[in-house]
């Protein structure tokens, strides 16, 4: 059915207010029980947002009894909600969203009042205020090139861009190459923002086999050597969602085939600063490549901070212009703060006390999990639960969502038409590790119930 709800006009979070929508919708009799309701894909390009939202939104109005899903056929509407029946908004645990803990460790608040204070004392909190170089200042951008120093060892500053998030510099990248390629080249499982960032930019998404270790080199090399393609994105340290992070061997490999079919790589690196050690495959084909390395899965979402290393103080002029055209520069108070942890040493000691509080995450996520196959790092965010075949993932997920507790499905990462059955679950986004244990509680017992509707033979 071509259902498209209206949702620019009403509050909250999107997926609400598509659940609210529907359920107006059917209280209005604009729906009547037993239609059926669009594709979660469909939904998604309908209203161009990202499918995790759609299918967030379809979870929660059949928990609310708005809908019903039947696997093979689709999701159909249920009778109308009796008057003020509208469940709570929202479930009580939501680890759908990959966010870094906040352990006490890492003492934010006092650490950015003080930084605060330090900037005021210098120069005043009023020259932040106004435009900034939209790739980061000269001092911004030195600082962040010794930082990096570990990861990509003597990069100069004019090889780095200051990005307010890798998710604009993404999208700013895939924006220069729009009129260079109609495809790129990724992983057959992949981060759902350059998925909608992709197809905001009208650029097609070529999956690549992968396996344990990351994407497959022979099947990279077939991939480009068509030529239709001319541009891999690559996650090669604890991969959103598989968590698969690419030995040194194979990274030297996939940087052997980069350089041979003339590749250009984007290489997002969120949770490197969580699991450092391995040298970047950016770092071993430099003139290559753009690495992104973002303090939102280390740090914290809201600081809006990303170092991209490029190829050249040419692209970096190039990158710096897109940046300039959609979203004019970093928030500049912010970027003046992490320059300074960056100096001070603060920023390394935020994100050892988050890789420690990862640490304990996993183990507990080890813990309850015992007996139930799945993939994760000792020091990641989040981990990639393979489901059983009783249990199809999308409703496992709206089981668990009845249970109060949200997740993210295969769907929201697969490049093709069939994702495996699978979810992930981000640890770091419960409150604490008591939500937590509450959290995998509630998993391990769905994971061990059976699934409503199977038949026992």
């Amino acid at each position: 059915m071509d259902w498209t709800p209206t949702i620019a006009d009403r509050q909250g979070p999107l997926y609400q207010r598509i659940v609210n929508a529907l359920a107006d919708d059917i209280a209005a009799g604009r729906l009547h029980q037993g239609q059926a309701l669009p594709t979660h894909r469909a939904l998604a390009q309908a209203l161009g947002i990202d499918l995790t939202t759609v299918t967030r939104a379809y979870a929660e109005a059949q928990r609310q009894g708005l809908t019903e899903a039947t696997v093979g056929r689709g999701t159909f509407v249920k009778a109308p909600p009796a008057a003020n029946a509208r469940a709570p908004a929202s479930p009580g645990i939501d680890l759908s969203m990959n966010l870094p803990p906040q352990p006490a460790d890492a003492d934010l608040d006092a650490r950015l009042a003080k930084a605060l204070s330090d900037v005021r004392a210098e120069q005043g909190l009023a020259a932040y205020l106004t435009y900034q170089h939209p790739g980061g200042t000269p001092a911004e951008r030195q600082a962040a090139a010794a930082w990096l120093d570990d990861l990509l060892p003597a990069l100069p500053p004019e090889r780095l861009v200051v990005a307010p998030g890798t998710q604009a510099a993404l999208y700013a990248l895939l924006l220069i190459h729009a009129a260079r390629d109609k495809a790129i080249l990724t992983e057959e499982l992949t981060y759902p923002g350059l998925k909608a960032a992709a197809a905001l930019a009208g650029i097609g998404l070529i999956g690549v086999a992968m396996d344990g270790d990351g994407i497959i080199p022979a099947a990279l090399d077939r991939a480009a050597r068509g030529g239709e393609a001319r541009v891999v994105f690559l996650m090669p340290t604890i991969h959103n969602p598989t968590a698969a992070t690419m030995p040194a061997e194979r990274r030297a490999r996939i940087a052997e085939i980069i350089r041979k079919r003339k590749l250009t790589l984007i290489e997002d690196d969120p949770y490197t600063l969580l699991a450092p050690g391995l040298a970047p495959v950016a770092s071993l084909v430099p003139e290559q490549s753009y690495f992104a390395a973002s303090l939102s899965k280390s740090m914290a979402p809201g600081f809006r901070t990303s170092l991209v290393a490029v190829p050249s103080a040419e692209a970096g002029h190039e990158l710096t212009a897109v940046l300039r055209a959609t979203l004019q520069m970093p928030v500049p108070l912010m970027a003046a703060v992490v320059a300074r942890w960056m100096r001070d040493g603060s920023a390394t000691k935020i994100i050892g006390a988050v890789r420690a509080e990862a640490k304990a995450r996993q183990d507990l996520a080890r813990e309850a999990l015992a007996g139930h196959a799945y993939a994760a790092h000792p020091s990641g965010l989040h981990i990639w639960l393979p489901l059983p075949g009783a249990w199809p993932a999308e409703r496992f997920a709206a089981h668990l969502n009845g249970r109060g507790l949200a997740v993210v499905t295969s769907d929201a990462f697969a490049t093709g038409a069939a994702p495996p059955n699978a979810i992930r679950l981000a640890l770091g986004a419960a409150r604490s590790r008591a939500q937590l244990a509450k959290a995998l509680d509630i998993l391990s017992g769905s994971l061990t119930a059976r699934a409503p509707g199977s038949v026992v033979v």
